[in-house]
């Protein structure tokens, strides 16, 4: 993508549907007059006097204690340096839409129009009594100390500057390990700190307070190395002046056992990193390139243990892995400050999780067999779902022990519990998908790639890595909206089943379908004919090795599709009926619904088979599947034959897959309702559980509730995902945006990702 279409990207992404990245939704009823009149006047009156009467009721009646206002002046944003208030916005209402996303909390940004700290810190203090807490962000050193000092004091919400403080928690945490791996006592290490901004000198008073040594420290700025014998020295900067006589960054190089990078980028040279100690540590985490590029410098130092702040490479020191959940511990204390004790809480918990057994879902995300602690393991990942359960509790723990917790906590599994809970409205699964198939990238074919939108999707895949377009249609109309969109083709292959130029390759396919078909009573010129058509000549590129993966449907009816699919790729051994199965990203999280596509009354051991595949999916995103069996009755209370259809379904899953948690027939509010379900049916397999997974007993039920949800909630949709195909060939719904196609080109990547490693033999 070029530069100028990247740029118009970014412009659309925040411009439409609506500008911005965050709204104020309401939490309560107001449909009627009576919802009104006790959302407001006169109704509203007798909160605002019990908060008269005690101000911590505030707490209980408003939305205070889940709102953090993240406030800048735009002094020091990204690396774009002062750009002034209204600029940083949309940075601002980026780390509002982070704290939603991962901490489910809520966010007003705020922009500040002064430079001067008193007029700031004045501003701030005036409007902290809307908050819960206070984010501070993009402010220039070394103004953001003294601003933050202060209202740490002045206020009594939790204060935090994230630019600081963010990355010396995940840095701290990730050194306590690699020191761990590296058999180094953290009092005896040499520390080279380049850089001495306000991250610089966090992440080192934080190491400090796990027990470095200031003269083992050397920190530099732009000047080289400070010295206590410089001249006009800050006093952040007087506390890591060194008394060495030693100038430059290939001088403190040498022996230092920890590099810490918060600087520019290319300025460690592999000559410097050979004269550093034995198993040296290096964190370079400039932005977007780091000090030392990753793979140069693991080249270089065989035993060296290395993080930068990029997610394409290990140990990415993400400062996502801490604010969200920090803040989330404090809100739900209601801490008056964020204290030193909660911050190296919050470095232990993540330094723990590393070491504990990573869930199959991350993995997932990471395309790993299994991440196990070590050099290129010391840090959680973001996709982590332990985080919003481990760090709050810890900085929640830290405040109430250290006597800044307004609440005390006593029931801390109902409480994580709580917090789980909290993430259910979270797209994780989205993002995982995306980043298991980016790990192995496979060719896919674009059916009907002469469509605007189904482009525009494969320019997405293409540009983000998910996989490898192959474009079909007519080539003038695909060139012509390639240009539209600026959309390169140099790299891309384009082919016109139709063309002349793809006679040979047709004739073959056709042979080789006329072979396959010839006592079916397809002739061989029915055969020639079809390969002309793109959904079979798609279907005989994946049969043929010529790609790995088939999207098609965007413009034609569901059936018209599917035919040539089963026609010439067929089912997967075994499988004796294909199903669909679709993934709602819904406010409960994710929800798994079949049929939604293939089967228009299945019996009662189809229902079983279609439970079993959808078992087998949901596990592919790293799930457990906890099943539904939906009808209209409850564990035979009709004795009509739709409802004992299902009763019978599963009767057979519980003979045939006692494995599996799986339970009905019953209702979709018994199912969804855990309260209900444990009050009606306390007898049932699924109380107690989430139920993830909904069968449905035939098409129509299945579609429309998906399509439902879908457009009321305007929930993410992924589907439909087709099961039992022998190949990964997935069908689009009609229409289909640009989003739900790039979502089931993951889904067609990880398929074939999984079909691959089942066919190839283990060593």
């Amino acid at each position: 993508m070029s530069n100028e279409s990247k740029r118009r990207e970014a412009l659309v992404y925040h411009a439409k549907p609506k500008p911005g990245k965050i709204e104020v939704v309401p939490t309560k009823k107001y449909a009627t007059q009576r919802d009104l009149s006790l959302a407001y006047s006169p109704g509203v009156a007798i909160p605002c006097l019990e908060i008269e009467k005690d101000k911590e009721n505030v707490y209980k009646y408003t939305a205070k204690g889940n709102l953090v206002a993240v406030i800048s002046n735009g002094t020091a944003v990204l690396g774009l340096g002062d750009i002034g208030p209204l600029a940083s916005k949309p940075v601002m209402e980026g780390k509002g839409l982070l704290f939603k996303i991962f901490a489910d909390i809520d966010v007003f940004d705020i922009e500040v129009d002064t430079k001067d700290i008193d007029a700031f810190i004045a501003t701030v203090k005036n409007i902290a009594p809307t908050f819960g807490g206070i984010n501070l962000e993009d402010i220039k050193a070394p103004e953001a100390f003294e601003i933050e000092r202060r209202l740490k004091e002045e206020l009594d919400i939790p204060v935090m500057h994230d630019d600081q403080h963010g990355t010396a928690i995940i840095s701290a945490a990730a050194l306590l390990n690699a020191l761990e791996i590296a058999k180094k006592k953290i009092e005896k290490v040499k520390i080279v700190i380049s850089g001495a901004g306000a991250a610089a000198i966090s992440c080192t008073k934080l190491y400090k307070a796990f027990g470095a040594k200031t003269e083992n420290i050397v920190m530099l700025d732009s000047k080289g190395v400070i010295r206590s014998d410089r001249p006009n020295l800050s006093l952040e900067k007087l506390e890591f002046a060194t008394d060495r006589k030693i100038d430059t960054l290939e001088e403190a190089m040498v022996d230092a056992d920890v590099f810490l990078g918060l600087s520019i980028a290319d300025i460690v040279t592999p000559e410097m990193l050979v004269s550093m100690a034995k198993r040296p540590i290096v964190f370079a985490m400039a932005n977007p390139d780091p000090e030392i590029d990753y793979n140069l410098a693991i080249s270089t130092r065989k035993d060296i243990i290395m993080a930068t702040g990029r997610s394409d490479h290990p140990n990415q020191v993400n400062n996502v892995l801490g604010f969200p959940y920090i803040f989330r511990g404090a809100l739900d204390v209601r801490a008056t400050k964020i204290n030193e004790e909660m911050k190296m809480a919050a470095v232990k918990a993540l330094a723990s999780l590393a070491k504990e057994h990573v869930p199959e879902q991350v993995n997932i995300a990471y395309g790993e067999t299994k991440l196990n602690y070590g050099p290129e393991y010391i840090i959680p990942k973001p996709f982590d779902p332990r985080l919003i359960s481990t760090v709050p509790p810890a900085v929640a723990k830290a405040a109430m022990e250290s006597g800044v917790a307004r609440i005390q906590i006593t029931d801390w599994d109902r409480y994580e519990e709580e917090l789980m809970e909290r993430m259910g409205n979270d797209n994780k699964i989205s993002r995982l998908l995306m980043n298991r198939a980016k790990m192995s990238p496979k060719r896919i074919v674009f059916a009907e790639a002469d469509h605007l939108d189904v482009l525009k999707a494969a320019q997405i895949v293409q540009e983000e890595g998910i996989g490898v377009p192959i474009l079909l249609g007519r080539r003038d109309v695909i060139m012509e909206l390639m240009q539209e969109i600026d959309f390169d083709p140099e790299h891309v292959t384009i082919i016109d089943p139709k063309s002349d130029e793809e006679k040979i390759k047709r004739d073959a396919y056709a042979e080789v379908y006329w072979l396959s078909r010839n006592r079916k009573g397809v002739t061989k010129f029915d055969a020639e004919k079809l390969m002309r058509e793109r959904n079979y000549f798609a279907a005989m590129m994946v049969n043929e090795g010529d790609a790995d993966a088939l999207l098609s449907g965007y413009s034609r009816a569901y059936p018209s599709v599917v035919k040539p699919m089963l026609e010439l790729i067929g089912m997967a051994k075994g499988i004796d009926r294909v199903a669909a199965t679709n993934l709602m990203n819904t406010s409960r999280g994710p929800l798994f619904i079949s049929d939604t596509s293939i089967n228009i009354d299945p019996s009662a051991t189809d229902l079983a088979k279609i439970a079993v595949m959808t078992a087998k999916t949901v596990r592919l995103f790293g799930m457990e599947p906890v099943i539904g069996m939906i009808s209209y009755a409850n564990f035979g209370s009709s004795k009509n034959e739709r409802a004992r259809k299902v009763k019978e379904a599963v009767a057979i899953l519980h003979r045939s897959h006692p494995e599996l948690i799986v339970d009905g027939e019953l209702q979709i509010d018994f199912a969804l309702n855990k309260e209900m379900l444990q009050t009606k049916f306390p007898f049932s397999k699924l109380v107690g559980k989430k139920v993830n997974t909904l069968i449905y007993p035939n098409l129509e039920a299945a579609n429309g509730t998906y399509k439902l949800i879908k457009e009321l909630n305007k929930s993410d949709s992924i589907g439909p995902i087709m099961m039992g195909m022998k190949k990964p060939v997935h069908i689009l719904q009609l229409g289909a945006s640009v989003e739900e196609m790039v979502n089931m080109a993951a889904v067609a990547v990880v398929d074939a990702q999984e079909k691959e490693k089942r066919a190839t033999p283990e060593k």
